[in-house]
């Protein structure tokens, strides 16, 4: 085996496997065979071709089993991870459980996972019952369970099939992965990831995902499963992989690309498991929180940190106008927690120089009075050199410009500065 330090080898499983269950009330109507025939035109190939054919192979089992004869399924972590009251209200009232099982090698295509995944939703479907993801404790209803398979080109959406839960300790956020063991690969893991990155890191985490989920199964390619696959050790995401993870490659330009180290941090309990940690490259100066401040700006850039702009009656000062006529709206939205809730509101306000002000970006943290914002900078000012990414910042509400509301694809409401600047009507710049 060939080690580099360029390179990372991560172990490969000799093979891999789904378990679905279908709760239901009773027995099944019809058999797995003749639901799976019945999404005939409705499910892509190659996945209704591989349901059949695993159906009739012995990497594929389905059984009905009385509920009793298992452990009783968590409700707080079911609820946790997306259950409705109804979901579990059908869980509790289910005499049997269907379990679909699936097993096959490690590589692309995961035939274990789409073939059980789609069976399971073939048998819901037919008792108007839900799937429940043993792997990731998720109840899917039928419908949106058939939608995670693959379209006609082959295409996923790797937010239907990895989670990236957190929490939070002393030393910031500790993000993971929860579904790349599905494929073989050892979860991800960041830790001390500022708070106010919420939801940016999870969606880099995502793109991160992605990219080296690609590097994973373009290393197991051959015939036979490799008893390690190597990962570079520095990992490239870009907007592009995130936009793709999301399932809206349209939605996103071109951004630099950010650099992840890759290191194996290996369980010290055989029960444990062993994580793949992405840090910043070797070398960063300052704390690790800055470095993925500055990365969540790379990727996320859809807004410009700094814009100075000097005419009156002109495109940008009626873009001023507009975001400070619904300045109170949005704080009353934020107050409320009526924004989307993947979702950051962030708000431009002007820093003093010699030139004349500085515009810089910060996301809001809490605005308890109409005057006042706390936030945290989301970029590094040219003329206050105490404002960097990831610094705590106070702004008077005077001060602000315009605000925006993003998400992991870049603005979704506001931004009228930044509309004037994208539009090819700048206003007059004073440097």
């Amino acid at each position: 085996m060939l080690i580099t330090d360029d390179f990372l080898p991560v172990p490969v499983p000799e093979s891999l496997s789904a378990t679905y269950l279908v709760p239901m009330a009773g027995l099944p109507k019809v058999s797995a065979k003749t639901a799976v025939a019945a999404l005939t035109g409705r499910l892509a190939e190659p996945v209704h071709g591989l349901a059949r054919q695993m159906l009739d192979s012995p990497l594929m089992s389905v059984d009905t089993r009385p509920i009793a004869e298992f452990p009783e399924l968590p409700p707080d972590l079911l609820t946790a991870f997306g259950a409705t009251k109804e979901q579990l209200d059908r869980l509790a009232a289910a005499t049997h459980l269907v379990v679909v099982q699936a097993e096959y090698r490690p590589g692309w295509p995961p035939a274990h996972e789409w073939a059980a995944r789609a069976v399971a939703a073939a048998v819901a479907e037919s008792v108007d019952s839900d799937v429940v993801d043993v792997f990731g404790l998720q109840f899917l209803d039928p419908a949106t369970a058939l939608r995670s398979l693959p379209d006609e080109q082959g295409r996923i959406r790797l937010v239907d099939w990895v989670l990236v839960p957190y929490s939070s300790d002393t030393e910031g956020l500790w993000f993971t992965t929860k579904g790349l063991r599905r494929f073989g690969l050892l979860e991800l893991q960041t830790q001390g990831v500022p708070d106010h990155l919420t939801r940016a890191w999870g969606a880099v985490m995502t793109g991160a995902a992605r990219r080296l989920l690609r590097d994973w199964t373009d290393g197991l390619t051959g015939e036979e499963v490799p008893a390690f696959v190597q990962l570079p050790v520095l990992a490239t995401v870009t907007g592009h992989d995130i936009a793709v993870a999301y399932g809206n490659p349209e939605q996103h330009g071109a951004t630099a690309p950010v650099l992840l180290r890759l290191e194996l941090d290996p369980a010290t309990d055989p029960e444990a498991d062993s994580f793949l940690s992405l840090r910043p490259p070797a070398g960063h100066p300052g704390p690790d929180g800055r470095y993925y401040a500055a990365a969540c700006a790379t990727l996320f850039s859809g807004i410009q940190p700094d814009v100075r702009y000097a005419r009156s009656g002109d495109a940008m000062s009626r873009a001023v106008a507009t975001a400070r006529a619904a300045l109170d709206d949005a704080r009353a939205r934020f107050v409320a927690g009526q924004f989307p809730t993947e979702s950051q509101l962030v708000v431009k306000y002007g820093l003093p120089g010699d030139d004349g002000p500085e515009y810089v970006w910060a996301g809001v943290t809490s605005w308890e009075t109409p005057e006042r914002i706390v936030g945290v900078s989301a970029s590094d000012a040219n003329t206050d050199q105490s404002v960097r990414i990831g610094t705590p910042v106070v702004v008077e509400t005077s001060d602000v410009v315009d605000w925006a509301v993003l998400d992991a694809t870049g603005v979704i409401e506001g931004g009228w500065t930044q509309a004037v600047l994208d539009s090819g009507e700048p206003p007059t710049p004073s440097r």
